[in-house]
């Protein structure tokens, strides 16, 4: 497609199939590190550590495990191509700067880096999806289901992503995004435990948080149930990227266009 003539509502694509193309090249390593930290987590925690737990709010704890580390590994996948890999096109290759010259706008470009965050959350979802679903943790077809969900999440998380590298100078800086919010909300969402034993604060604050939304309509689709709230749910991911897009978008033009 030539961005002269394309529709300016598509002229993103472009730039999301360059993200795809030079994903293909590194396939294997890329896959590896988006599956192989779940699954390691799926199996020794939920194998190892659940044999000791039994059963979970009704379910065995293997299979408790399985519909968190789908979310996890969704909010993991798009927060590392949000960070590091865009900080990467922006600041060390100068990749952004180069397809400016284009007739593509700033956030043309960031258009598509959130739609490659929500694309690559979608792929590692579907790996964990067939493995889950080869070991028996999937009930029925349902859980298919939790793929445009897992897009919307990579997108908002990717967004929020954003806003972290327009202000980062180097990537050490990405630590204290990880630090104080990623792993706080891996650990208090509903990924390895239920919400409800945490103290009362503690479980308002969660329900805050994209990740608990996410885990709250995924998990029952996975065990085949029907998510309730599932409009609230979706709100809050929704919320949380209108608002972190158009900032990611106002620092990154300030860093780069002045």
């Amino acid at each position: 497609m030539n961005g002269l003539t394309m529709s300016p509502w598509l002229r993103w694509y472009p730039v999301w199939l360059r993200n795809v193309r030079v994903w293909r090249k590194l396939l294997g390593p890329a896959l590896l590190g988006n599956i192989g930290e779940p699954l390691l987590y799926l199996l020794a925690l939920g194998y190892g550590l659940g044999s000791f737990l039994g059963d979970l709010e009704g379910l065995p704890y293997v299979v408790f495990l399985a519909s968190g580390m789908v979310c996890a590994s969704a909010m993991n996948t798009a927060s590392f191509e949000g960070m590091y890999s865009a900080y990467t096109r922006m600041a060390v290759q100068d990749t952004w700067i180069g397809m400016l010259t284009a007739p593509l706008s700033i956030r043309d470009v960031l258009i598509a880096e959130v739609i490659w965050c929500g694309t690559k959350s979608f792929i590692s979802v579907v790996a964990i999806l067939i493995i889950a679903g080869l070991l028996g943790l999937v009930a029925d077809v349902r859980a298919l289901l939790v793929l445009p969900i897992a897009l919307l999440l990579g997108v908002c998380f990717g967004s929020m992503a954003l806003v972290v590298t327009a202000v980062a100078r180097n990537y050490d800086f990405f630590l204290y995004y990880f630090t104080l919010l990623i792993t706080p909300m891996l650990l208090l969402s509903g990924v390895f435990f239920p919400i409800s034993g945490m103290p009362e604060a503690v479980q308002v604050g969660a329900k805050l948080l994209p990740l608990y939304h996410a885990i709250a309509m995924m998990r029952p689709l996975m065990i085949g149930g029907v998510p309730q709230d599932v409009l609230l749910h979706l709100s809050v991911l929704i919320a949380y990227t209108l608002i972190a897009f158009p900032l990611a978008t106002r620092l990154i033009s300030k860093r780069i266009l002045t």
